[in-house]
């Protein structure tokens, strides 16, 4: 396995441990309201599933580029 692939693992399985609390969290909340909050509460695990898979993608997009190390710019 290549030293670049090895890197793609730590993103890719926090990005998939964060959408599945996301989802499973929420879900459970959504158990105990009714109404608007029942909605909104259904709306946020979505949101947020879908800004961590865009941070994923991005990340795997700098790795691939060779940008691993994002802080010694600063």
């Amino acid at each position: 396995m290549k030293k670049q692939n090895k890197k793609l693992i730590a993103p890719i399985v926090i990005s998939v441990l964060f959408v599945i609390y996301f989802i499973v969290y929420f879900g459970f909340l959504i158990t105990f309201f009714d109404g608007f909050w029942k909605y909104a509460l259904g709306i946020i695990p979505i949101i947020l599933s879908i800004l961590m898979i865009a941070v994923c993608v991005e990340r795997i997009k700098e790795i691939r580029s060779g940008e691993e190390d994002d802080l010694s710019k600063y």
